[in-house]
C-alpha cells in the first residue's frame, strides 16, 4: 500500500491503499500482544566488534571520543522477508556508518517508533487488525525490556507520539479512522487507555470508504494536538484534558478533494505548518493560530516529482526552520526546500535519490548533521550528510541492509 500503513498493499480507487489480509488479522492474537518481556538477539557482526574492542589498547578506548549513536528500526513481523521485531543498531556521527547490533523481538508489527522525552522508553504501535502499543524499557548496556501492550481500541494503528510532558501517549488508528490515548506512569509503562475518538466528519474523500487517521501531533506550544485523517482530507484539532487524558475537538481544516494528507511538521515558530498530501502528490503551507489550534492551508506546491506516479510520505524541518526534507514514495528521492517569510514558504531547491525503494520514513539525527531514510521495498537505510548552511545531502556510504525498513528512529541520547 502506499500510505504504509500495513503489510498488505492492493490498489484501490486510485493510489493504492493498505489492506490488512486475513492472515494478518490472525495473527493479532492475545499472546501477540501480551506483556511478556522481549529479548534482544546476538548477530554475528557484534561478536566481530567485540574482538576489535578486546584487541584495542584500553588506554586508546579512555580517550577516543563517543561518536556512535542508538538507531532503532521499525518494520512488519508479520509480512513476508520482514523482521523479527524492532530492529537495535548504531550509527557513527562523523561518517554516518550504521551497524547492526540485534532485534528486540516479542513486539509485534512494529512499524512505527516514539521515544519518551525523557530517552528512557521507547514506544511502537503493534500495527495489526486488533492494534495495540508497546512500551520498552532502554538501557544504555543493550538490556532493553518490553514493559507491555495496551490495545488502541482500533485497528492499524500507524502513527504514535508522546505528548511534551511525557505523561500521555496518543496513537492514530489508520483502518478503523480514529485516535487514541494513553497514560504513561513514571516507568515509562502505558496504563489503560482514557480516551478513543473516531473521526465522523466530514464524509470520505474521492475513493476512500472511510475516515484514515494517519498521524497525531501534539503543537510546538503543547496547547494542542493534531490529527490528520487521509480518509477524510481533514486536519482536527483537539484540546487534551491533562488530568483526565481526554480529547475535545476545537477545529479542523479540510483539504480538497482527494488530496489525502498524511503528515504534518511543525515550523520551530509555532506559527506554520507543512503537510504532505499522500494521494494528490502535493505539499502545502498551513498557517497556524497557537491561541486556537486553527490552522489554514495554502495552496498546493511541487514535492520535485516531476508528474510521475509519487506518494510523498513525511517532511522534516531543521531546528533553526531553514530546510525541510520531503520523503518521496515511486520518485524515490529526497525533496529539499528552503523556509522562506519566517517559515510561511517553500521554496524547493532540488530532489536527491535515496539511493532505494520507497522511502516510508525520514529522520535528521539530534545534531542534524545525518538525515536517515526508511527505504521499504528496498529492505534498506539510507544515510546523508547534512551541510547546515546549504541543506545539501552527500550520501553516506552504501545503504544499511533492514528488512522491510519502515521506520529509522536514532535515539535522543546514548
Amino acid at each position: 500500500m502506499n500510505s504504509g500503513a500495513g503489510p498488505a498493499e492492493t490498489s484501490v480507487s486510485g493510489p493504492g491503499r493498505r489492506r490488512f489480509i486475513g492472515a494478518l488479522a490472525g495473527a493479532a492474537t492475545a499472546g501477540a500482544l501480551s506483556s511478556a518481556a522481549a529479548c534482544a538477539s546476538s548477530e554475528p557482526w557484534d561478536r566481530a566488534r567485540a574482538e576489535r574492542t578486546r584487541r584495542e589498547p584500553a588506554s586508546s578506548a579512555a580517550h577516543r571520543p563517543r561518536r556512535e549513536r542508538q538507531l532503532f528500526l521499525g518494520t512488519y513481523t508479520s509480512q513476508e522477508g520482514g523482521g523479527s521485531g524492532i530492529g537495535l543498531a548504531t550509527y557513527d556521527e562523523t561518517t554516518g556508518r550504521v551497524t547492526g547490533t540485534g532485534t528486540l523481538t516479542g513486539v509485534p508489527d512494529p512499524s512505527y517508533l516514539a521515544l519518551h522525552p525523557s530517552g528512557r522508553t521507547l514506544y511502537a504501535v503493534a500495527e495489526r487488525e486488533k492494534g495495540g502499543v508497546t512500551a520498552v524499557a532502554l538501557s544504555s548496556e543493550g538490556r532493553h525490556k518490553v514493559l507491555g501492550t495496551r490495545g488502541t481500541g482500533g485497528a492499524g494503528p500507524c502513527h504514535l507520539s508522546v505528548h511534551p510532558s511525557g505523561r500521555w501517549l496518543l496513537s492514530a488508528n489508520y483502518l478503523s479512522g480514529g485516535v487514541a490515548v494513553h497514560p504513561i506512569d513514571g516507568s515509562g509503562a502505558l496504563g489503560e487507555r482514557t480516551d478513543l475518538v473516531t473521526h465522523s466528519a466530514p464524509p470520505p474523500g474521492p475513493g476512500q470508504e472511510g475516515p484514515h487517521a494517519h498521524q497525531i501531533i501534539t503543537s510546538p506550544d503543547g496547547r494542542h494536538v493534531l490529527a490528520v485523517d487521509l480518509g477524510n482530507d481533514t486536519v482536527y484539532t483537539y484540546r487534551l484534558d491533562g488530568d483526565a487524558g481526554t480529547l475535545r475537538q476545537v477545529s479542523s481544516a479540510t483539504l480538497r478533494p482527494g488530496a489525502g494528507p498524511r503528515h504534518l511538521t511543525f515550523h520551530p515558530s509555532g506559527r506554520f505548518a507543512y503537510l504532505a498530501n499522500e494521494l494528490d502528490d502535493t505539499v502545502v503551507v498551513c498557517a497556524y493560530d497557537p491561541a486556537t489550534g486553527r490552522l489554514r492551508p495554502g495552496e498546493p506546491q511541487s514535492t520535485g516529482s516531476g508528474g510521475g506516479t509519487n506518494h510523498p510520505a513525511q517532511i522534516a524541518v531543521t531546528r533553526e526552520g531553514r530546510f525541510a526534507f520531503l520523503a518521496n514514495r515511486g520518485h524515490d528521492s529526497l525533496a529539499r526546500y528552503a523556509i522562506e517569510g519566517g517559515g510561511a514558504r517553500l521554496r524547493l531547491l532540488g530532489t536527491e535519490p535515496v539511493r532505494g525503494e520507497f522511502p516510508r520514513h525520514l529522520a535528521l539525527s539530534p545534531s542534524e548533521r545525518l538525515l536517515f531514510t526508511a527505504n521499504q521495498k528496498s529492505d534498506s537505510v539510507s544515510v546523508f550528510h547534512v551541510a547546515p548552511r546549504s541543506g545539501e545531502l552527500r550520501l553516506a556510504g552504501e545503504p544499511f541492509r533492514a528488512p522491510v525498513a519502515v521506520c529509522a528512529l536514532p535515539a535522543t541520547a546514548s
